[in-house]
């Protein structure tokens, strides 16, 4: 395992996901930018999500993102559901985690963007998982610090727990999410 880069200044940072995001906004059709003046904006490949208020930059957390054959999906998209303590459900057997525990994946908060009913059937590192019907991609928290800043997620974005509390509070349902490459 290598270790990670050493972290920009937060001003260099800071002002290069303005410029990508902005970049990335602009490549949109136009009739996107006026929809809703709340935008969530993700950049897979910077594993960087933030939250732009009529275009000016309001927050930005870092991310885990999904791992190879569990790409998160890139496009437009919209929040269509919000859970505080979410329940989760096994992909495979079933089984249903509702405690907030490291057991439980998905942290704190969930917001959904994305549903897929295609099916899945891919390898995730460890096993070949196939899903049959349809799943759902979104922002969570996560019992598992280490893995934010990764690619490591089944397609789901994972974000500090105290990170997802603020996102959560901060969307509502039919914002705008824009998944860039």
């Amino acid at each position: 395992m290598q270790p990670l880069p050493a972290p920009e200044p937060l001003a260099l940072l800071q002002a290069a996901a303005v410029d990508s995001v902005s970049a990335g906004l602009a490549s949109l059709p136009q009739d996107l930018h006026g929809r809703n003046s709340r935008h969530v904006v993700m950049l897979r490949g910077r594993r960087r999500v933030f939250l732009l208020d009529n275009g000016e930059l309001r927050n930005s957390f870092p991310v885990a993102i999904g791992m190879p054959g569990w790409e998160t999906p890139t496009g437009i998209f919209e929040v269509l559901q919000k859970f505080p303590n979410p329940v989760w459900v096994h992909p495979v057997s079933g089984e249903r985690v509702e405690e907030q525990a490291p057991k439980n994946p998905l942290g704190s908060h969930w917001i959904t963007f994305h549903r897929d009913c295609l099916g899945r059937d891919a390898h995730d590192g460890e096993a070949w998982i196939t899903i049959k019907g349809c799943t759902t991609t979104g922002f969570h928290g996560n019992p598992h610090r280490w893995t934010v800043g990764r690619a490591v997620s089944h397609g789901c974005v994972r974000l500090y727990n105290e990170d997802v509390s603020s996102l959560y509070r901060q969307v509502s349902l039919g914002t705008q999410v824009t998944v860039l490459p």
